[in-house]
């Protein structure tokens, strides 16, 4: 097995194949996604659709002088096994050996870490500036899916693209889907451009400024590798656009592109997944619950995502079935929250949901849109935890210090099933401020919680105690829970827990009601350290004879770790703090 890609150690290796053996070399190359999907999952179908196009590119550039940048890094895998990674799908025990996205430290072949969307073209255009302003002479070329262009950085490189006057290659790989379908006027255009075979006289490209070709065999090996041989070393900056099938090769795949463009580790000959979660509740069942519920009861309420309903596991069906009252944008998280804006404006109930690492693209529209002006804004993140993705481009460590800086954004970190579901409620309702919910990350938990926030920053003592007090925000209330029963199994006194809820703000009562009987300050928050939640607490008690002790995550790009691990590194597993904790009352 692999005979072929066994063979392939360099792209060098693929120009020496004859045409029957790139065929061969083809489905050598989809049994190693096979192999190492079935087993620890991945991006499915943009890598099974970009086989033979990947193939092509590599038989005619030269890779690495020609330099290739792959959007989001969602089609990437085929290109990383023709660059020497092989082993990172046909061999079980080197799969860590591989991230799931380009990596120039794994190869000279890679030229960014690239995981979010709609980055190739601006990328590729500053490659190509300074491949000019050195007078060097190499192809630049940029592969782009069709989701990705509805993205504003897509678009400004484009516009950017059109001025230029060298060679500047783009391939739109056009499978006709995003993460879920597309939305947008350009889609429409998309799909005059496959229907006319590239002819049609409304051509989006063109009105950028950029020369055009299309390829309606996008799976076929000999056409694209004609394809490319038309661009090659090319004088000025042209689109090629082709028309692929997502999810090549696996009869689920091409059926139902939405499941699979991303997939835990499965069974091949059925598809269903290898690994579960439980059958049992989770925040996510609650969120579409909620979210069903209320836009049958309340028509000013609608669910606006940015080509991201799998955040909340909002299915098609129910997308259906929400009609007018959900709204995909496209990736475009700046637009989603400034429509939010104009949404509440107007006096209906926005709701945006997309992941914690997404949003962080659209930091301006929540200052500027949304903020200043103080509109009532929903927006609920998923994936807000350490322990959830763990790749260093999707990482959720962030936004803790990111957005709980904001003036007028109430961002709020529930501990609890209950508590969830009542601020999420609430915060759709309410009309006085722009509210961030960070649903949790960790098991659910059920405890009685209260109905109403309106008294905005207000802490809640879970349980009064002495000495010590333990703040554990959000998805770390419940270690502070176990290390509060620690407490009073190893040192004999009952300490104060505290559930902040409100990780955007100081409770000046509550801090101000510890310094009577405590002596040390404990903060616990799923983020980084540095601009977060426990430092607003230090920071209350600079002049106070309190001592604060924050535990957190650094300010560090952390990538594909064990989270346990991790925590054990920074000192903040139970038994390090408890230890701690001796030290500080010895």
């Amino acid at each position: 097995m692999y005979e072929l890609l066994k063979s392939i150690n360099t792209p060098d290796d693929v120009k020496k194949l004859k045409n029957d053996e790139l065929e061969s070399l083809a489905s050598e190359m989809r049994e190693a996604l096979f192999n190492r999907l079935t087993k620890v999952g991945g991006h499915f179908g943009p890598n099974f659709g970009m086989v033979e196009a990947t193939i092509a590119l590599h038989y005619v550039f030269n890779s690495p002088k020609d330099k290739f940048v792959f959007d989001v890094s969602h089609q990437s895998y085929p290109h990383k096994m023709l660059t020497g990674r092989r082993n990172g799908y046909i061999d079980d025990e080197k799969f860590s050996e591989d991230s799931g996205y380009t990596n120039p430290e794994e190869s000279e072949h890679d030229f960014f870490n690239v995981g979010h969307t709609s980055t190739s073209i601006a990328l590729a255009a500053g490659l190509a500036n300074a491949r000019d302003l050195k007078g060097d002479t190499e192809n630049i070329i940029a592969v782009i899916g069709d989701g990705s262009l509805s993205g504003g950085e897509a678009m400004e490189a484009l516009n950017v693209a059109g001025e230029m006057t060298s060679n500047f290659i783009i391939v739109v790989n056009d499978n006709e889907m995003a993460i879920a379908e597309t939305h947008g006027g350009i889609y429409k255009n998309l799909a005059e451009l496959r229907e006319t075979k590239g002819k049609a006289v409304n051509n989006l490209f063109k009105a950028y400024g950029l020369d055009y070709i299309y390829e309606e065999n996008g799976n076929d090996i000999q056409s694209m590798i004609s394809l490319f041989n038309k661009v090659k070393d090319i004088d000025h900056p042209i689109v090629v656009h082709i028309h692929t099938q997502k999810g090549k090769g696996y009869a689920l795949a091409e059926t139902n592109k939405e499941a699979w463009h991303w997939t835990m580790p499965f069974d091949r000959e059925t598809g269903a997944p290898t690994v579960s979660f439980g059958d049992g509740e989770n925040y996510l069942g609650m969120t579409i619950d909620y979210i069903m519920e209320k836009a049958e009861k309340d028509k000013d309420f609608v669910v606006i995502t940015p080509s991201m309903p799998g955040a909340i596991g909002l299915s098609a069906e129910k997308r259906e079935k929400l009609g007018s009252q959900y709204m995909d944008v496209g990736i475009a998280e700046e637009a989603a929250v400034a429509i939010a804006s104009g949404v509440a404006k107007n006096g209906a109930k926005p709701l945006v949901v997309t992941n914690m690492t997404f949003i962080q693209r659209a930091y301006d529209q929540i200052s500027q849109d949304i903020c200043i002006n103080n509109n009532p804004v929903t927006m609920v993140m998923n994936f807000c935890n350490f322990d959830g993705l763990t790749d260093v481009t999707h990482l959720g460590i962030f936004g803790l210090a990111a957005f709980t800086n904001i003036p007028n954004l109430v961002v709020l970190a529930p501990t609890s099933a209950e508590e969830y579901k009542n601020m999420l409620s609430w915060s759709v309702d309410q009309k006085e401020h722009p509210v961030m919910i960070l649903i949790p990350g960790n098991q659910v938990s059920h405890r009685e919680a209260d109905d109403n926030f309106d008294r905005i920053d207000s802490y809640k003592v879970e349980q009064k105690g002495e000495k010590t007090a333990i703040i554990a925000l959000g998805d770390f209330y419940q270690r502070g829970e176990v290390l509060a029963e620690r407490i009073k199994e190893e040192l004999g006194y009952t300490p104060t827990l505290i559930n902040p809820r409100f990780a955007s703000g100081i409770d000046s009562t509550v801090l101000d009601g510890l310094k009577s009987d405590h002596s040390l300050v404990i903060t616990l928050e799923d983020g980084i350290l540095s601009g977060g939640f426990g430092e607003k607490i230090a920071s209350y008690y600079g002049t106070d004879k309190m001592m604060v002790k924050n535990y957190g995550l650094n300010k560090e790009f952390y990538d594909r770790y064990d989270p346990e691990t991790l925590l054990r590194e920074v000192g903040m597993t139970t038994d390090q703090i408890l230890e701690d904790i001796k030290i500080f009352h010895s």
